[in-house]
């Protein structure tokens, strides 16, 4: 438990670009397995902290054990503080502790290595387990719930809309024929129930025939694009003078709603354009870094092939 249990991805792009202050306050505000938040916490010093969210209560306690070794290696004088919660109050979180500005941010979104890779938890089609899917425990709703009780219309439009998937009518027709018989429970009951309802010249493409459906559900569990949006106007506004926002997507619903609000960020006057000049009072906040977005290099692929779908956006504060 003490090691980090998963490789970061784009490591060092997001550590170079956050242009850290040693007496600086930074959040991690998707501590996953304390990558990101160890690399971070090296480079602080005397008067330094890190604030480490996350929503998942084993991640917190297995980058806690992490980050308290780093600073037995480093003895650099710099504090973290772990807090189990959902990063969409990490602003709230902050000024409960006193904390006025951050002079940098960070968000490495989707599903954390570790929670793919325990089995139980019920994020991955490649393990047997109970369909779950929650990236806190302590929440309610689970994937069991969404494919069992939702109407066929409400899940079709989830898959198609969070999943992207062309057959998403069809696999609701599928899920709903199935659950008649018996509820649908495990995660490989889902697929084969997907995988029927594929016509089988089209599961040849885009990779397994369940990954679309499987992130469709997973991201109506957690309310993933909602806290999103909800998230980043707060969160720049937060930010202290030059300070930084990072936010590390994993396909192209994030990663939109990253772009839509960054430029909002950027450029938030609501004139009408026929407007000579502005008069709406909004001023820029700061400035996008990014415009296309800094995706891994072959070296690090060739490390951690998880890293080949994720894309790191930057915000700079004013």
């Amino acid at each position: 438990m003490g090691e980090f249990s998963h490789i970061p991805v784009l490591l060092d792009e997001c550590v170079n670009n956050l242009e850290i202050k040693p007496d600086g306050t930074y959040v991690d505000g998707t501590v996953g397995g304390g990558g990101h938040s160890g690399a971070i916490l090296r480079k602080l010093g005397k008067g330094g902290l890190l604030i480490g969210i996350d929503r998942d209560a084993e991640a917190i306690e297995a980058a806690g054990i992490g980050l308290a070794s780093v600073l037995e290696e480093t003895g650099n004088g710099a504090r973290f503080e772990l807090v189990h919660d959902n990063y969409v109050n990490l602003v709230d979180i902050c000024r409960e502790r006193g904390i006025a500005g951050a002079d940098g941010i960070l968000l490495d979104l989707g599903v954390s290595s570790h929670q793919f890779d325990t089995a139980e938890r019920g994020f991955s089609y490649r393990f047997d387990a109970p369909l779950d899917m929650r990236m806190d425990r302590g929440d309610r709703l689970t994937a069991a719930d969404v494919v069992n009780k939702y109407s066929e219309r409400e899940l079709g439009d989830i898959i198609f809309r969070y999943g992207e998937e062309r057959w998403a009518k069809r696999i609701a027709s599928f899920i709903v024929e199935q659950r008649k018989k018996v509820p649908i429970t495990t995660t490989f009951e889902l697929v084969d129930v997907i995988k029927a309802a594929i016509p089988k010249g089209a599961r040849q493409d885009g990779g397994h025939p369940a990954k679309r459906t499987f992130q469709a559900i997973r991201i109506e569990v957690n309310g993933e694009l909602d806290v999103l949006s909800e998230v980043i106007m707060k969160a720049v506004e937060f930010l202290n003078p030059g300070g930084v926002m990072e936010i590390i997507t994993f396909h192209s619903l994030e990663e939109g709603i990253v772009k839509k609000l960054f430029k909002k960020a950027e450029n938030p006057c609501e004139c009408p354009p026929e407007f000579p000049v502005c008069v709406c009072g909004k001023e820029p906040l700061g400035k996008m870094i990014t415009k296309h977005g800094i995706t891994a290099s072959p070296e690090e692929l060739e490390k951690n092939p998880r890293a080949a779908s994720a894309k790191l956006r930057i915000f700079k504060r004013y």
